[in-house]
């Protein structure tokens, strides 16, 4: 910013911004308007830029909040924004820059102005401030009409109906800002807000006809991943000979204070690249995230997520059935690669868990498709890292993992797909491997990583459950992948033997004294034992299921065969181990007949005839593992909070004070 950011200081005193907020009604034909917008003012996207403009202008925004309501200027403002908008597709077709830049800043204005709003005052409160209208003495009206419906609906239009060029980028993304500005009430309650304006404008009434489009175009922004136009692409061009009125009076406030005030604007240093690569790509994503989990109305289901739950392929020409509002088809083909290419973020692994969980048709499309692999290795990217990333990106990684080992078909073809040169998988070179063998090592990584730190037992769950949907699937496992199957059943039983000793020394010791409270060795036994059977019956279902396509699982169980003695006669395991115990007998007494010293190879060699030997009607048959993801009851009480996280962490030129915030706890620094 240089030196532009001591100059700040000059925007309280301000004459156009003194008179907006001040207590003389300005009426919406006023020159004011013109010379007001006519700003050169980059919108400030870092929230170190946006706090400083904040503080900045609390003054302001502090007079507008008090006079408002009797000089209805901030109603004007819309009010000119409304009529300007009516000509900006026209404006846009005709590369009428000026006309652009002016209706860009005076919605800049207002998202502004709208967030401080919402953040200060009730809802009620907001209604008065915009549904003013100036009466002569005796007038009666009773049309008043609602300036904020009236706000929204044009937005809604503007973010669908308006073609996405150069000069209309700043302003396509802007109207998504105010539409998440309109939506922020949301973080400044502890509780999930079940009835708002929000349900009362987006839910039924004028913008309800809107729904499909805006999630349709929501999606393609994200699919398109469209980057800022250049510097000087959307700039104000050159006065030419005949410029008109317009470009005469912007060039005439030039010298306003406004232009002062640039953060970053002509004749500063250049900025450091944004770290987003599509500012538009992102705002929609959030939009449509913060839509998609807004609770149902009191009377209406949420249409925003009826959308998403049932949009189709370009290439379905089957009819949509009558009972399915909002329907609408999108290209599945362009959104699976955005999906792919876009998981580094937490917001674009929330759009594939909505989608895949919520949407049969994606899901569907996405067990289809013969390269998986493009889609499964970010989401193991995701777990492999998950010392670098937050708890709820994690789960969202591994809930996706569950869902997609829900299905069969899914889980044999990870074991045909051949992949090479792992290279951010840094334990172990892996030169070449299956992506089924890989996701195991994966899963096995992250359950001994919550071990060892978070202990999160529904993190546990999730993991087991995936690995048991895939191990009746389990093929040509890779020696690594089996190695690491019987390891974590090692570090289980070692865990289990050092807390069944805790609780026989805790237990004699209470023999003793009767005074100290007990450790509940008892739970922690339980909990332990639970995931230790649960391992054992993935290592079962294998070998009941494909014990002819993993000769590496049995070589890793021959070699840990000592690990599974103290099981056989634990009542908890009895049933369970009767197959692992025969597999290993039967395996361990051919190697003895083979004789000593035998290499590896020898000993896989042996392990494959003998699998043809093995009777497979001595082994007992159980029922097959099978775990479905259920969400929880009131889903959106971890979901709203998780998404408005994601928008105050991430979107794109909004900034709130963390100390106002109630929905989840800020860290104020």
């Amino acid at each position: 910013m240089g030196s532009n950011s001591s100059r700040i200081g000059d925007l309280p005193k301000n004459e156009y911004l003194k008179k907006l907020s001040g207590t003389e009604s300005v009426s919406e034909n006023d020159p004011f308007w013109n010379q007001l917008l006519s700003f050169s003012f980059p919108a400030p996207t870092s929230s170190a830029d946006l706090k400083l403009l904040e503080e900045a202008t609390i003054s302001v925004c502090r007079s507008l909040v008090e006079n408002n309501p009797r000089t209805g200027n901030l109603g004007a403002l819309i009010k000119v924004f409304l009529s300007r908008t009516k000509e900006l597709k026209l404006s846009a077709e005709c590369q009428n820059h000026i006309f652009i830049w002016q209706t860009h800043n005076a919605l800049f204005i207002i998202c502004y102005l709208l967030k401080v709003f919402i953040c200060e005052m009730s809802e009620e409160e907001l209604l008065l401030h915009f549904t003013y209208e100036e009466k002569s003495p005796g007038s009666y009206n009773s049309d008043s009409e609602d300036l904020l419906e009236e706000l929204v609906c044009c937005l809604m239009q503007l973010i669908t109906d308006i073609p996405l060029l150069d000069i209309t980028y700043e302003i396509s993304v802007e109207a998504i800002s105010t539409m998440v500005a309109f939506l922020s009430c949301q973080l400044f309650h502890k509780e999930v807000l079940r009835q708002s304006i929000s349900h009362k404008y987006l839910m039924q009434g004028r913008c309800l006809p809107y729904t499909s489009k805006l999630v349709k175009t929501l999606l393609y922004n994200f699919i398109r991943q469209e980057k800022p136009p250049p510097p000087g692409a959307h700039a104000l061009p050159q006065q030419s000979e005949g410029g008109g009125l317009l470009y005469g009076l912007a060039s005439g406030v030039a010298t306003g204070l406004w232009t002062v005030f640039t953060l970053g604007g002509v004749g500063s240093k250049a900025a450091a690249a944004p770290a987003l690569s599509s500012p538009l790509a992102n705002q929609s994503l959030l939009l449509l995230l913060v839509l998609a989990n807004l609770t149902d109305a009191a009377d209406a289901p949420n249409p925003y997520r009826q959308a998403i739950m049932s949009f189709k392929n370009t290439q379905d020409n089957s009819p949509f059935p009558s009972s399915i509002p909002h329907a609408f088809q999108i290209n599945f083909n362009s959104l699976y690669t955005a999906l792919c290419e876009q998981q580094t973020s937490d917001q674009a692994t929330l759009l594939l868990y909505t989608l895949l969980h919520q949407n049969s048709n994606i899901r569907t499309y996405m067990l289809a498709r013969t390269d998986m692999e493009n889609l499964v290795l970010p989401i193991l990217e995701i777990l492999y890292h998950v010392e670098e990333r937050n708890s709820h990106h994690v789960y969202m990684a591994l809930i996706i993992l569950l869902i997609l080992t829900e299905d069969d078909g899914f889980n044999r073809s990870i074991h045909e797909v051949i992949l090479k040169n792992i290279t951010w998988y840094s334990e172990r070179v892996l030169t070449e491997i299956s992506l089924g063998s890989l996701l195991i090592l994966v899963v096995i990584r992250t359950i001994q990583y919550n071990m060892t730190r978070t202990r999160d037992k529904y993190l546990h769950t999730n993991c087991l459950a995936a690995l048991a949907n895939m191990s009746a699937q389990f093929r040509s496992l890779h020696q690594y992948a089996a190695q690491r199957i019987i390891s974590l059943f090692s570090l289980l039983s070692k865990k289990h033997n050092k807390v069944l000793e805790q609780a026989t020394q805790s237990l004699r010791g209470s023999l003793s004294s009767n005074d100290l409270p007990l450790p509940d060795y008892a739970q922690d036994l339980n909990v332990i034992e639970e995931v230790i059977r649960m391992m054992l019956e993935i290592i079962n279902s294998c070998l009941t299921n494909s014990l002819h396509h993993n000769p590496n699982l049995v070589y890793a169980l021959l070699y840990k065969r000592d690990l599974f003695e103290q099981f056989r006669t634990h009542p908890s395991f009895q049933d369970i181990m009767q197959n692992i115990d025969l597999v290993i007998t039967f395996f361990s007494s051919r190697l003895l007949q083979a004789g000593a010293e035998l290499s590896v190879e020898r000993v896989l060699e042996i392990i494959k005839q003998g699998v043809v030997a093995l009777p497979k009607d001595r082994l007992k048959k159980f029922p097959e593992l099978k775990f479905k993801y259920v969400e929880e009851e009131q889903p959106e009480e971890f979901f709203i909070p998780y998404v408005w996280s994601l928008v105050y962490n991430s979107a794109v030129g909004l900034y709130w004070n963390p100390q106002d915030i109630q929905l989840f706890a800020m860290d104020s620094d």
